[in-house]
């Protein structure tokens, strides 16, 4: 394969695997210093191996995408970066799961108006999905607040003597610093477990 083609891998967290997506790319004999690897949400394109890739992009390169979900989840912002790519920039971009959307091929009106047509279809179905997937985390995390069920970091919890080592340190028996020190508190939760007793108290 000539040294002008490229390769973009997305996935959407950390703790996904991108290896399927390399093996591709590799297979079809794209150099691994051309593969350019992003961890992160197809929201929008804000991503720096994505931003990278693009600023060393020139007129007669070929970019291997997987899928389009995988080059984006945002239809309007999918049709706006093809458009760049394949017009201004004069990218051709191959989409592996999609033989049709590929710009080196049919490049004549009928060809070019079927490549657009299925880049709308795919490119809606992608933001569908992602919408389908936020509302499904939505619903999913209402239910799990329903059956009390806490999100975020544990409730650090004060020790059994934080009421006696607050009237030490109170007395002036006992330094601020040794108080957080024995309830294992930082100072901001120190301050406000001290509130939520104080206000018990006061019922």
């Amino acid at each position: 394969m000539a040294i002008n083609a490229f390769a973009y891998i997305r996935v959407s967290s950390t703790d996904q695997n991108e290896d399927r997506q390399f093996d591709a790319m590799t297979a079809l004999g794209v150099p691994g210093t051309q593969i350019f690897i992003d961890k992160l949400s197809g929201k929008d394109f804000n991503r720096p191996a994505y931003q990278m890739l693009v600023r060393l992009l020139k007129p007669g390169d070929t970019l291997y995408v997987q899928s389009i979900d995988r080059l984006g989840r945002n239809y309007a912002d999918i049709q706006n970066q093809w458009r760049i790519l394949t017009k201004e920039r004069g990218v051709d971009i191959v989409v592996l799961d999609m033989a049709l959307l590929d710009t080196r091929l049919n490049k004549d009106l009928m060809g070019t108006f079927i490549a657009d047509l299925v880049l709308q279809i795919l490119s809606f179905v992608a933001q569908s999905e992602r919408e389908s997937i936020r509302k499904r985390q939505s619903q999913g995390i209402a239910a799990a607040k329903a059956r009390g069920v806490r999100f975020g970091r544990p409730i650090k919890k004060p020790p059994a003597n934080f009421t006696e080592l607050v009237k030490q340190w109170e007395r002036g028996k006992l330094p601020f610093e040794e108080v957080l020190e024995q309830t294992g508190l930082k100072q901001a939760t120190f301050y406000r477990r001290l509130r939520e007793i104080r206000s018990r108290a006061k019922k």
